[in-house]
């Protein structure tokens, strides 16, 4: 049997975070110039033609009708609070639930079991494998990255941390809703902004993002719901508890 693999946020959005965190005071959400207007209308629109990836992955059905987040707090940088965590974690199971989906977030407490079939979301390096966060689909893991984000505060403790975590939180949640590949539009969570080989994302009206800030989504755009739906309706096959 093929093992699913791991999908994360991978060392070229960190460095990318890491050249943002160089602009004090830069949030992650804004931007310069006429993009932010298409911005916004991209998030909130989604037009057929847009539906494009990397083709780096195969998407595929969750193949469940619900989804239950249990995190846990453990070795978290001591900026983050477990509410702030949590809240993070809602925000982004909420916007996700436009899919149709079922979903729940709770907390784990420390030493508790994690309850079966559920996704666990946890800090550790090891299983983050050095970035800011990584999805392991066949053991339900969403591993968040302690030193990356160690090393992001080392180089501007300005920059607005809880924005970079709510984007890795959405993005990682999406591969478990099975969107494997990543988006070619810029501001979906689930983009990546090139493919290595010099290609790029595109914007609507066909410019790059203005400056040096960063054009993704914190969550979930009109086409990562689209794409999700398309997946998911009248396909699913099981139900998690």
């Amino acid at each position: 049997m093929r093992l699913l693999p791991a999908l994360h946020l991978s060392m070229r959005l960190l460095l990318a975070a890491l050249a943002l965190a160089g602009h004090a005071g830069v949030s992650a959400t804004g931007h310069t110039s006429g993009n932010t207007l298409v911005r916004a209308q991209e998030i909130a629109q989604c037009l057929p033609q847009e539906l494009v990836t990397w083709a780096d992955g195969r998407d595929r059905a969750a193949g469940v009708t619900a989804l239950r987040f249990v995190v846990r707090h453990d070795d978290a940088p001591p900026w983050f609070s477990a509410t702030q965590v949590l809240s993070l974690v809602e925000r982004a199971a909420l916007a996700w639930s436009d899919c149709g989906l079922a979903i729940k977030v709770e907390s784990l407490a420390i030493g508790a079991a994690v309850p079966e079939g559920a996704v666990e979301v946890l800090w550790n390096d090891a299983r983050s494998v050095g970035s800011f966060g990584q999805a392991h689909l066949r053991s339900r893991l969403l591993a968040l990255g302690p030193a990356a984000f160690h090393l992001l505060n080392a180089r501007n403790p300005a920059h607005p941390a809880l924005d970079t975590l709510q984007m890795v939180l959405s993005h990682e949640m999406g591969h478990f809703f099975g969107l494997m590949a990543h988006s070619r539009r810029c501001v979906d969570v689930m983009s990546y902004y090139d493919n290595s080989r010099g290609e790029r994302c595109f914007t609507r009206d066909g410019q790059p993002p203005a400056g040096r800030n960063d054009y993704r989504a914190l969550l979930a755009t009109s086409c990562d719901i689209a794409r999700c739906r398309a997946l998911n309706q009248g396909t699913l096959v099981s139900q998690a508890p």
